[in-house]
């Protein structure tokens, strides 16, 4: 084991050994793995410039959210989480893209079980900042990178869930190939979006709102060309969660 390796936490540990491309001295300096400030990545991806991006990515926004997305797994039935669904085997790395404040990814540790790991991925330093105050341990480990271009290599994630994020990735379909390729074959993949059918389309017609609507099908879709199997909708008013397995 390298210098490198003892000065990381046991989950940023297990994450630089699952890059394709890990860096020579691992910036962990907030806590975070980080894999964005060189700009070489920033540069040859889009971003999302849009108001409601800023207000989720300021301290103030963060800590709104954190507490908006709590409040909402108790009451509302459509951010229950398909933890047991995902089938994260005792041992395994199962990743959360779009991690926010990270009380996700905890939950996805924890049903990984002693041995396993959960790795939370996010753009945002301030939601980056409240997950590693909040919820990172042994077992859970965030890194600031793009969705768009996910640093794992290929095929070596369990499971892989995203909760109300996909609809702010400029790409969202380039985010999903890219949780496609890092998941291993038979692994389950869950994507919740707030921002399905007519009623969400009414974003469209605000200038740069930075929020995509999808259609009723478009994920389902893309998973499906992706190579996933038994893609599953569920559709609770503009909420949507798209559930597959990887074929």
């Amino acid at each position: 084991m390298t210098d490198v390796h003892v000065s990381l936490s046991p989950a940023l540990r297990r994450a630089v050994d699952l890059l394709a491309d890990p860096p020579g001295e691992p910036d962990v300096s907030k806590g975070y793995l980080n894999l964005l400030d060189d700009g070489s990545d920033e540069e040859a991806v889009a971003k999302n410039t849009g108001p409601i991006q800023a207000a989720w990515a300021s301290p103030i926004g963060s800590m709104l959210y954190d507490n908006a997305q709590a409040l909402s797994r108790r009451l509302i039935s459509a951010w229950q989480l398909p933890i047991e669904w995902l089938s994260i085997p005792p041992g395994g790395v199962a990743l959360d893209v779009g991690s926010g404040p990270g009380n996700v990814t905890a939950s996805l540790a924890h049903a990984a079980g002693p041995d396993g790991v959960a790795l939370g991925i996010d753009i945002s330093e301030p939601m980056l900042a409240r997950a590693v105050r909040n919820e990172a341990g042994p077992q859970v480990g965030f890194i600031k990178a793009d969705a768009q271009r996910l640093p794992l290599r290929d095929k070596t994630i369990d499971a892989v869930i995203s909760t109300a994020a996909l609809q702010l990735i400029p790409n969202p379909a380039a985010a999903l190939a890219e949780m496609a390729r890092v998941l291993r074959d038979g692994g389950r993949l869950a994507v919740m979006v707030p921002t399905v059918g007519w009623a969400a389309r009414l974003f469209q017609l605000l200038p740069n709102v930075g929020a995509h609507a999808f259609g009723d099908d478009e994920i389902a879709d893309i998973l499906e060309q992706n190579g996933f199997v038994s893609v599953r909708v569920k559709n609770y008013g503009t909420f949507q969660w798209v559930r597959g397995r990887k074929g």
